[in-house]
């Protein structure tokens, strides 16, 4: 597949839509997040907007890792780049075209959060309906940020149910009380969407 950056002709109008399932890995059960978004979006958008749908803050780097390319915020006085593509010079639609079914978003290069996307759908636009980002659906809520990666995560969940724990203080104390692992409010999610618009 050939890969354009993006230049002077870039596309305002998307040729198409990509209907995607956000799946955070290794986590039972599953967190997950459905988006549209148009073929136009940036894969520097794309990041913005899983950030928003999933519900991160958007505080650690990131990296999508797509057909043994990746892409993201290149910093050249870290030295740790190497062949790292600069994500907002790329558009979904370039990087993805017809031929891509799935790719990996990565956060947090410490906790490694790895996102597993899958391209479930590919969708003609509709100027009223879906040529914006948007999260059609999901399940379950977002780990805290910077508790430690999956097995952090699991360690919190018990500590937080288990009020005999003795972490459960110390834990409901950094979380700033009761944390529900099942709650994802679609509303909630497009509102933060919509605000990086």
């Amino acid at each position: 597949m050939v890969t354009r950056k993006i230049g002077t002709g870039r596309r305002t109008a998307p040729q198409r839509i990509y209907q995607l399932q956000v799946l955070l890995a290794d986590i039972e059960p599953a967190i997950w997040r459905r988006l549209w978004v148009p073929d136009t979006l940036t894969l520097a958008k794309l990041d913005r907007v899983i950030q928003a749908a999933m519900g991160w803050n958007n505080s650690h780097l990131h990296d999508f890792r797509i057909e043994g390319r990746r892409f993201g915020i290149r910093n050249d006085e870290w030295g740790l780049d190497g062949n790292l593509l600069e994500d907002k010079r790329f558009q979904l639609g370039d990087v993805l075209g017809d031929e891509v079914q799935e790719f990996e978003y990565i956060y947090d290069f410490g906790d490694d959060w790895r996102h597993l996307v899958k391209i479930e759908q590919v969708l003609q636009p509709q100027e009223d309906v879906n040529t914006w980002p948007m999260c059609l659906a999901g399940a379950n809520a977002c780990p805290p940020e910077d508790v430690g990666g999956t097995p952090g995560y699991m360690d919190f969940l018990h500590a937080m149910r288990d009020t005999a724990h003795e972490e459960h203080g110390a834990m409901w104390l950094w979380w700033g009380g009761p944390f529900d692992p099942n709650g994802f409010d679609l509303n909630a999610a497009n509102l933060a969407i919509r605000k990086l618009r």
